[in-house]
């Protein structure tokens, strides 16, 4: 993909030791981004157009130990397939979740509708029962409602950070080093 198609991040930071959570112990490519670096990319992400792909340009103001500069790329895209993984896996949760919702609330609605029948059937001129009736119709639906909006709304909000984290996961990442003055 060509440079001028993507969708470019610049990141300036004083140091290289900002990118990264300094109270993660894992291995320097294995690292959790800083809460703030990682708020500013997917900020900025989010903002721009979906279409493309994205490109990571940090740079820094003061020279880095040479040892670390080398895993910044794949520090940064590992721990963006590392929150795709983990979007996939809540996506796939809330699905089978809501799968599940759906059958115990179509099951009550017939519950509920079977009930307002046989109560409809003995509430001939009865306002106590009509009430009753009426009102295990009402129940009967609106427990379906839950499952219905995870179904209709809940879950789009985690594809778009799935999508995203996958593209983030995919993007080239550069880093600028300070000239030597």
């Amino acid at each position: 993909m060509s440079e001028a198609s993507r969708n470019h991040l610049e990141l300036k930071l004083r140091e290289l030791a900002q990118l990264f959570n300094s109270m993660d112990p894992s291995p320097f490519h294995e690292r959790d981004l800083d809460a703030v670096a990682e708020n500013f990319i997917l900020d900025w992400a989010r903002e721009l157009p979906v279409g493309r792909e994205f490109e990571l340009v940090i740079r820094l103001g003061t020279q880095p130990d040479p040892a670390k500069t080398g895993g910044v790329d794949e520090a940064v895209r590992n721990y963006f397939a590392n929150r795709a993984l983990s979007a996939r896996r809540a996506l796939r949760r809330m699905l089978r979740l809501a799968r599940w919702r759906i059958f115990v609330g179509l099951l009550f609605l017939g519950a509920c509708l079977t009930l307002s029948q046989l109560l409809d059937n003995l509430a001939i001129g009865s306002p106590l029962l009509g009430t009753i009736v009426l009102s295990l119709d009402i129940i009967g639906w609106v427990a379906l409602w839950r499952p219905a909006e995870i179904f209709l709304y809940d879950w789009w909000p985690l594809r778009a950070d799935l999508k995203l984290f996958e593209r983030l996961a995919r993007m080239p990442v550069t880093l600028v080093l300070p000239e030597n003055d």
